[in-house]
């Protein structure tokens, strides 16, 4: 056995095994977990300093997850899976010219994703070479020159898309969209197309920015906190600390969602050494809700009614109002309307749609108005559905209707998922920029910027199936497997003419290539990042808008890997020479690249003074101030139907009825499409991913038994074939009537053309499907 084929000791048991987990979320089992992730790394010794300075003034951002920093200082600032992160990245195990010599990318397509990122960094930019079917080393400025001949022989700019991951700096994506809009095009499809893209949407029709308004103190000062559609134990683990706090403090923490996840019941934290000691933990939530998948509008909708209903009783009672009517009449546009619409929407459709009975509504909707000050947190449950926008924009009407905006303590928060997500999206990353933006731009620059608008994820995938986009340039990520209906995606990607990944470890979209590729190795967080003018730091935005400097700490495998900055200024300089600005002079030094982002961006005056501050600055939020930006200039109530059916018009339409409504989700093993384990802790699979989670009662109904093997097929009503083979059926706490399954393993099943409305987010929440005994035909999934 090779050190390229070796496998890290959570490799797939010979014999996959499922037991209930009896503990709690952290603790010894977060601790245990740690420290294999932390050994495993094959660079143990110096990921001790590294960990030590996750999340520290003068270390780095933790590349997992947006959650915002505690203002507590001490020593460990990072959760198991942050953890996990940072000794994924930090390994000493490279993936260089010899190994792509030893492995065709044929061969590496049948290894595992979770095989193929545990192989290492990558060390130095590869060109695939079509005769001997691998990739083979080239020359940076070799590389620059194939991308620029690409990029400069195509007839339109627009033949063109630039990805984004949400792991990029705000410097390396303010320089992405430069020289992009530079170049001629707006095409930026990015990773918030597929996550929180709805939120956005949502919040920027309905409050005039399109981010949460809440900050992390925000938490310690709520009367209540609603967690819709959320797993924080597992894809947002600092999470868990202000909601047992708030439990604890006699706040109503209530969770809504249809799996009872182990971090949304209990926690015990690692760091407290009674609890640790006596193996105790504290309860994470006060009431308890699982509505049916897309259920939750109806839900809100139904928490409306009733204080709509209570309202009314006040007034004729002569008590104390329900609303907040100074308020509303302040700051409100649309209210008799969307109360209107409240009226007119029946309580059996109510029921019928959330899954939850008359009084369950009820409860949430006390428990919401029993506190004075409301944070609702909501994240991918809410977002990847077809009535995303519609059901964030209920959110936000029933906060409204308090007042619970504005003020402390109180307020929306949608929990971004990966680390800068949010701050690419700030820095321009943005297939339909505000106008604002590009005045900016030109202004600054004197160049006359693109002002259609480009393509998001979905019309990138449609656009390169069609033949209309030639080339792809991914700047992080792993395109292939994020996206929905895969072998599209992946027929789309293999229809380029190039396509070029800017990654720190191999995976599956390198080997889903187009004619010509290249993979260029980029520095990671962890690593010390050297310029021309010396150690340079990067900056990250989290969910609650911190502004934070990330100043890797560990020396880089290779000088032959360059800073993501650094690789697009040469991408820019090869394509565009020194216009509109001198590339390579900016990377030299990235404070000159904030000086550029305080010259167009709004918030980010005098950033690299403000930068020197103690955990950073705030960006401030119009909405938190109550200063809307919406066209009427207040904050709007919006008035949207209940859908008539969650069911897609096209899977009605097909006359298939459904066995199980599915929806998406990560292991706790998992961040995004990085597998770093085969087990699930909290849901008690081990050495297993190709599982569906279904209720007891479901599997016997359609004729199954618990353990069997089934595939999965998809129904849409069009001429594709939408199937995954080979899954495990396992009985599981899932209400009636749904089914789950991890990501990226299901991502086949989603069609590229189930979007959400006004956001187009694949429907990852809501895939109906058919189950079918397992062929045993040898194909791999």
């Amino acid at each position: 056995m090779t050190s390229y084929e070796k496998l890290p000791d959570n490799a797939p048991a010979a014999s996959p095994r499922y037991q209930p987990y009896p503990g709690p979320a952290g603790g010894w089992g977060a601790l245990r977990s740690v420290a294999k992730a932390w050994v495993g790394s094959d660079n143990a010794l110096k990921n001790i300093r590294a960990l030590l300075k996750t999340n520290q003034n003068g270390g780095f951002d933790c590349p997992g997850c947006a959650w915002g920093d505690s203002p507590e200082s001490g020593m460990v600032k990072f959760c198991e899976n942050g953890a996990k992160a940072v000794n994924w990245e930090a390994t000493k195990r490279r993936v260089d010219a010899a190994f792509f010599a030893r492995y065709s990318v044929s061969a590496l397509l049948t290894q595992s994703d979770y095989w193929l990122e545990y192989q290492g960094r990558l060390t130095e930019p590869m060109v695939y070479d079509p005769l001997s079917d691998r990739y083979q080393p080239i020359e940076w400025d070799a590389a620059f020159a194939l991308i620029a001949r690409h990029l400069n022989d195509l007839t339109s700019p627009d033949q063109a898309e630039f990805y984004t991951s949400g792991r990029a700096s705000n410097e390396a994506a303010y320089l992405y969209q430069l020289f992009v809009r530079a170049y001629g095009t707006n095409n930026f499809p990015d990773c918030s197309n597929m996550c929180h893209e709805a939120s956005g949407v949502a919040l920027g029709q309905s409050v005039g920015v399109g981010k949460g308004t809440v900050t992390y103190d925000d938490f310690e000062h709520a009367d209540a906190i609603f967690v819709w559609g959320q797993n924080p134990g597992t894809n947002h683990p600092r999470m868990l600390d202000p909601l047992r706090d708030a439990v604890k403090r006699g706040a109503q923490v209530v969770c809504v969602n249809p799996l009872k996840e182990r971090g949304l019941e209990r926690f015990q934290h690692p760091q407290n050494p009674l609890e640790m000691l006596t193996n105790s933990d504290r309860p994470t939530n006060t009431a308890f809700f699982r509505p049916a998948l897309g259920g939750d509008m109806a839900l809100l909708r139904g928490m409306a009614k009733f204080l709509l209903q209570w309202e009314r009783e006040a007034q004729a009672k002569g008590e104390p109002a329900i609303f907040d009517h100074a308020f509303i009449a302040e700051h409100g546009h649309g209210v008799a309307q969307y109360l209107a619409v409240v009226d007119a929407t029946s309580w059996e459709q109510i029921q019928a749609q959330s899954g939850l009975t008359l009084a369950d509504i009820e409860l949430s909707a006390r428990m919401y108005c029993k506190g004075k000050r409301v944070i609702m947190c909501w994240a991918m449950g809410i977002t990847q559905h077809r009535h995303s926008v519609p059901t964030i924009q209920e959110i936000v009407n029933l906060m409204l209707l308090r007042g619970n905006l504005g003020v402390a303590g109180a307020g929306l928060c949608p929990v971004r998922g990966h680390s800068n997500v949010q701050g690419d999206r700030t820095m321009g990353i943005n297939e339909r920029p505000p106008v604002a933006l590009l005045d900016a731009l030109e202004q600054r620059f004197g160049f006359a910027v693109p002002r259609h608008n480009g393509h998001n994820t979905v019309e990138a995938i449609h656009a390169m199936l069609e033949g209309r986009a030639k080339v792809f340039i991914g700047l992080g990520g792993n395109f292939a497997q994020a996206t929905p209906d895969t072998e599209r995606t992946a027929q789309a990607l293999r229809n380029c003419e190039l396509t070029v990944h800017i990654s720190t470890k191999l995976n599956r979209s390198h080997l889903v290539h187009g004619k010509q590729a290249l993979i260029l190795p980029c520095l990671g967080r962890t690593d010390i990042d050297l310029q021309g003018e010396g150690p340079q730091a990067v900056t990250v935005e989290d969910s609650f808008s911190m502004v934070h400097a990330s100043n890797g700490q560990l020396k880089p495998l290779s000088r032959q890997m360059r800073s993501e900055p650094a690789v697009v200024a040469g991408i820019a300089a090869a394509t565009l020479g020194k216009q509109p600005v001198d590339w390579h002079w900016l990377v030299a030094d990235y404070d000159r690249i904030r000086e550029l982002i305080a010259d167009t961006i709004p918030g980010f005056a005098d950033f690299n003074q403000r930068l020197r501050l103690p955990g950073g600055f705030y960006l401030g939020n119009s909405a938190g101030s109550r200063q809307w930006k919406t066209a009427s200039g207040r904050a709007n109530f919006k008035a949207n139907l209940l859908p008539d059916s969650l069911l897609d018009e096209r899977v009605r339409a097909s006359g298939q009825v459904p066995d199980l409504i599915l929806q998406s989700m990560r292991s706790h093993d998992q961040y995004n499409t990085t597998i770093y384990g085969m087990d699930d802790r909290y849901r008690g699979v081990r050495g297993q991913r190709d599982v569906l989670f279904v209720n007891e009662a479901d599997i016997v109904r359609l004729g199954f038994q618990p353990g069997q093997k089934v595939d999965i097929v998809s129904l849409w009503g069009d001429a594709h074939v939408r199937r995954v083979h080979g899954f495990t059926l396992l009985a599981f706490d899932i209400p009636a009537g749904q089914a789950a399954a991890y990501y990226p393993e299901v991502n086949p099943l989603v069609p590229l053309e189930s979007i959400g409305d006004g956001s187009h987010t694949p429907t990852s929440k809501f895939i109906a499907i058919k189950l079918e005994r397992a062929r045993d035909d040898g194909r791999i999934v």
